[in-house]
This record gives C-alpha cells, structure tokens and sequence, in this order.
C-alpha cells in the first residue's frame, strides 16, 4: 500500500464505489457525488483503474477540504483510493451566481430573482466582493423564508453564502 499521509492499516472505510472500466473524469465525479452526502470525516474506498484517477483525485483534494488517505494497488490495475471527507466541505449547491464586483444591493437583487426559480429545498451558491453583503445578507434571510446554511470568506474581500429556499 502507498500511503499518502501517515496512517494506521488497513484504512477502514463507510462506503464503497467501484468505477473500474469508466475512464476520466468519470472517477472523479463519482467520488464527488458520493463525498457529497458523506458526513465529516468519512471515509469513500473509490476503484478506478483509470491511469489519470490519482493525478485528478490529488489536484481536488488541494482545492476541497477533503484527503486522499492512501491508495493501494489491488488487482491488475485496479487501484483502491482512500478519500476522507473535510469537516468544512460546502454545502451541495443546485445553482451558483457568482456576482463578484456588483455593489449592494445588486447581489441579494440578483439572488433573490434566481431564488424565485428555484424549488423549496434547493441550495444557492452566492459569490459576491461587496463589503456589505455578509450584514445585507444575513439580514434579508432573516426577514423571508430563506436560510443562512453557511458563509465562507475563502479569501479576502471574497464571500460566499449558501442560501436555501424554505
């Protein structure tokens, strides 16, 4: 077994995906769909024997909260990835309006026009640089039958906000 990061063996793992005979990027999206609905800190035991899974599976886990435990080489080549999910993955998005550079109050304007499109359950993905959108936003939910499920500041002057409809 190749070890990513120092762990004990074997890893244990709370769900399987077998994606051998599928070639890019279809591993990688599966795994993704799958880390989606996992909780914090479990573990995804993905298959490929797709040669470009591990360089994919290495480049996302750079840009998501979530680590590549270890892989190992289990029969011909099929290989066995271990994936375990963040603690801070985002919620699962329906839409995304990235609005960057549109002062207040175009961003919650904006949203609020996708919003009335969209079906009660359903997750907006809301990326403004306007400094007062955190306070502008929490306000607005908080006034209609919308909910506040997370905001981030992935970097300064960037924020994102994922708003469900209720």
């Amino acid at each position: 077994m190749t070890r990513t990061k120092e762990t004990p063996a074997p890893v244990k793992h709370d769900v399987a995906l077998d994606l051998a005979g599928l070639s890019c990027p279809a591993p990688l999206l599966g795994a993704k769909r799958v880390m989606d609905d996992l909780a914090p800190g479990q573990v995804l035991l993905l298959v490929s024997d797709c040669p470009g899974t591990f360089d994919d599976l290495s480049a996302w886990v750079k840009y998501t909260d979530h680590e590549l435990v270890a892989h190992e080489k289990v029969e011909g080549k099929r290989v066995a990835y271990f994936l375990r999910k963040g603690k801070s993955a985002p919620p699962r998005a329906h839409a995304t309006l990235d609005i960057r550079g549109v002062s207040c109050p175009g961003p919650i304007v904006e949203a609020k026009k996708l919003l009335d499109g969209m079906q009660r359950g359903e997750v907006l993905h809301l990326i403004s640089s306007c400094p007062g959108s955190p306070a502008d936003v929490r306000a607005w939910v908080k006034t209609t039958a919308l909910e506040l499920v997370e905001m981030r500041e992935p970097e300064p002057s960037v924020y994102e906000f994922f708003i469900r409809k209720s």
